[in-house]
């Protein structure tokens, strides 16, 4: 009986992976420009409130860097009807929790609260976009945040600085240039009325998407959302995209950066298409290929077979613009960095030159699917998941399809991409050196 139960667990957990997911959920608009997505799911008592703002760092203008980063902060400090610091604690007595986060391309707030407090996360989202406070006491106070932000994540963090110097070889003009988490100078040169027309620039109903999911009545939901963001004005003036087109990249950038390390890291980065392409889906495969799990090239040759690196990864970055790829490792003790570079070479070489097994193919998918599965095993995923696929690629449905623009993607097209983005004559490559004492 139970070898029976067992099989046909198997067999329903295989179905779930074969066909993906089912996620359902309600979308719609409001008068004022704000898109709402609604998923119902009475499995837990609890709810996920989310707004996603179309503004990152790739928005701002060159000489104010970290506006974008520095709003997720300032947000939190309270509006015309929550006094400064009590945002978090009308969460915290409600028994919930909150974050937020900024990339290049967007800003993330949420809450997961017990299902009966819909109402005051709402209530809460629509305090920080109509009336929030944008002034100088609480731009003051999130000056000196950010900027201890930065010197514990970044400056005094053993290659904390690596995407950023990373990305500011790689790109010479386009905004990705610049690190989310911006330029100290600019936010200390900034003044009040910068902060506050940002505010009005991005904030605004029109450059949004509510996500809720969870355990909540769809109609009456929709009725909370009118009362609290339907007379929200509609912002004015048209919101800045920036068109800009970073020119190819025709030859190898080397450089080197000293840090306060033990260890030295060789960096490889390449320009790959947008998220979205199908290219960019063969990218994110071959990343996988080269280290995701013990098994991958990267781990198996470098780190446990050879023992030339103490750790090694490549990630690409889901950008709305054509964007990154990275490779880094990290050099064991005694390790050369030009050893470490000739071991990232040849495993490139060989994915370039020889076609991946079908075993190996299988794996990969295999983790691609996992990922995908887990990313929204949670209300809070699946709200961030429903807000990002309608903001970048228009089509929310993408939390159920999307893995079929993964399964579509051969062997062939991972030794195409490997061979067309990660060339030799058109990266970057920074060694990163303990500091000269």
């Amino acid at each position: 009986m139970k070898k029976q139960v067992l099989i046909l667990l198997l067999a329903m957990s295989a179905a779930a992976t074969l066909f993906g997911q089912n996620i359902k959920f309600v979308e719609y608009t409001l008068p004022n420009g704000l898109h709402v997505i609604l998923h119902e799911d009475h499995s837990t008592p609890i709810v996920a409130v989310s707004v996603m703002y179309h503004v990152g760092s790739k928005n701002e203008k060159p000489d104010r860097t970290g506006f974008a980063h520095f709003f997720e902060h300032l947000l939190f400090e309270g509006s015309e009807n929550i006094a400064r610091g009590e945002f978090d604690d009308y969460i915290s007595r409600a028994g919930g929790y909150n974050n937020a986060n900024t990339w290049y391309d967007r800003t993330y707030y949420y809450e997961v609260l017990p299902s009966n407090q819909l109402a005051l996360g709402l209530w809460l989202e629509s305090e920080r976009m109509l009336h929030a406070k944008v002034e100088k006491v609480g731009i003051e106070t999130q000056r000196q945040v950010v900027k201890e932000e930065r010197r514990q994540r970044m400056d005094n963090r053993p290659y904390g600085r690596l995407l950023e110097e990373t990305m500011k070889r790689l790109f010479t003009v386009h905004p990705y240039k610049s690190s989310v988490i911006g330029s100290m100078e600019h936010l200390d040169a900034a003044q009040e009325e910068d902060y506050v027309q940002f505010y009005k620039d991005f904030y605004r109903p029109d450059n949004a998407i509510l996500s809720i999911a969870g355990d909540i009545d769809i109609e009456q939901t929709k009725k909370l959302i009118d009362v609290y963001f339907r007379d929200i004005p509609r912002g004015k003036g048209e919101i800045y995209r920036p068109k800009i087109v970073e020119p190819p990249l025709t030859r190898e950038v080397r450089d080197t950066f000293f840090d306060i390390v033990q260890l030295p890291a060789v960096i490889l980065a390449y320009r790959i298409p947008a998220q979205g392409t199908p290219d960019y889906y063969a990218v994110q495969m071959l990343s996988t290929l080269l280290s995701q799990g013990e098994s991958s090239r990267m781990q198996k040759r470098m780190v446990n077979e050879e023992q030339k690196a103490l750790a090694a990864g490549s990630f690409p970055l889901s950008l709305e613009d054509p964007g990154a790829s990275i490779m880094f490792a990290i050099a064991n003790i005694g390790v050369d960095p030009a050893d470490l570079e000739a071991s990232m070479n040849a495993i490139i070489t060989d994915v370039q030159q020889n076609l991946i097994s079908e075993r190996e193919y299988q794996k990969v998918l295999n983790q691609i699917e996992n990922d995908f599965i887990t990313s929204n095993n949670t209300v809070a995923g699946i709200a961030e998941s429903l807000a990002n696929y309608k903001m970048y690629f228009g089509d929310a449905n993408l939390i159920n399809t999307e893995i079929e623009r993964y399964r579509k993607v051969t062997r062939q097209d991972i030794q195409r991409v490997a061979r067309e983005y990660f060339k030799p004559n058109s990266r970057v490559v920074l060694y990163w050196l303990p500091q000269r004492s």
